[in-house]
């Protein structure tokens, strides 16, 4: 009995806001899935992926997440375990044996994380190698130019009523020889570039509009003119930094038509939320008469790539990378 007579045992009150906790915090996770597609479960919070490397990155990524869940599980497993079956007892309060060392305990939780970020690693560092491995001759070659606060688009194509040589152009200078010599020849080319007003005429989405022909292996180039911006399409589940005085570089084939968001995953500055812009991926022939309509409005050429880069840099061999 409690010392006011009564039998209520005062670990009562304690299970009943457990419970009732336990229930509110259940009807939160209900509800709040109640709009969710069970067919995107699997992907994790991914969106559907629009390129043929995209599944390469979503597997990683749920491998990731199983590894997580998997060292969670166990964790939550062994606290649960000594919470229940080593809780102290109200009728003995002596203290329990002390440990000080446990040396195949200690090797355990020393060896398994090593085991753990070491297969995390080689899965890691075998997907970046081959996401970031370059054809010889990619189909088509654009070169994005970051800057506050936009984007511009140098399609490097020989286009009908654009006359000049990608390889020579001077405002291509920025962009080293080892990604020039994959230039096409005689590749007098087209741009287009945005302002954050700039908007999509057929979807109103904000940013200027990369277009993209689908099927087609696509390398971009990436320059920036200030600051590191990051170039991230969402649904191609892939972004790489777009870094002053260094160029990257990264390929992908588009295998779905649609017009998809893509934005600055770098904080750059005051305008960052503003560096959005569209993809639209078309038809071989629709992206071909797209380059053809630019030419006509006078946009042939190439606007400033980026900010020169040092020789040592700019010349650097691709086994070095």
């Amino acid at each position: 009995m409690s010392p006011n007579g009564s039998d209520r045992s005062p670990r009562r009150p304690m299970r009943r806001k457990l419970l009732q906790a336990m229930t509110a915090g259940l009807v939160l996770a209900t509800a709040t899935g109640c709009s969710y597609n069970w067919e995107d479960f699997p992907r994790l919070g991914m969106p559907t992926p629009v390129t043929e490397e995209a599944p390469r990155i979503l597997s990683l990524w749920q491998g990731s997440w199983a590894a997580a869940l998997a060292t969670g599980v166990l964790v939550w497993g062994l606290i649960l375990w000594a919470t229940i079956f080593h809780r102290r007892s109200r009728t003995k309060v002596e203290v329990p044996p002390q440990t000080r060392y446990n040396m195949p305990i200690e090797a355990l939780y020393t060896v398994v994380p090593l085991v753990i970020v070491s297969v995390l690693f080689y899965f890691t560092a075998r997907d970046e190698s081959k996401l970031l491995s370059l054809k010889d001759e990619p189909d088509v070659t654009v070169n994005v130019v970051g800057y506050q606060w936009s984007w511009a688009f140098n399609y490097i194509e020989p286009v009908a009523g654009s006359t000049g040589d990608a390889k020579t152009d001077k405002n291509l200078d920025a962009i080293p020889t080892r990604f020039k010599n994959d230039f096409p020849a005689n590749a007098g080319g087209v741009y287009d570039f945005g302002t954050p007003a700039t908007r999509n005429p057929q979807t109103g989405n904000p940013g200027p509009t990369l277009w993209l022909p689908k099927g087609k292996k696509v390398r971009f180039v990436l320059t920036s003119r200030d600051v590191i911006h990051s170039f991230w399409v969402v649904p191609f589940l892939m972004k790489q930094d777009v870094i002053p005085g260094h160029t990257n570089a990264f390929e992908v084939t588009p295998n779905k038509e649609g017009t998809f968001l893509g934005k600055c995953a770098e904080l750059c500055g005051v305008d960052h939320s503003r560096m959005l812009f569209n993809v639209k991926v078309v038809s071989p022939e629709r992206y071909e008469q797209h380059l053809k309509d630019l030419a006509k409005k006078g946009q042939t050429g190439y606007v400033p790539a980026g900010i020169e880069q040092t020789a040592h840099e700019k010349d650097r061999e691709t086994t070095n990378l």
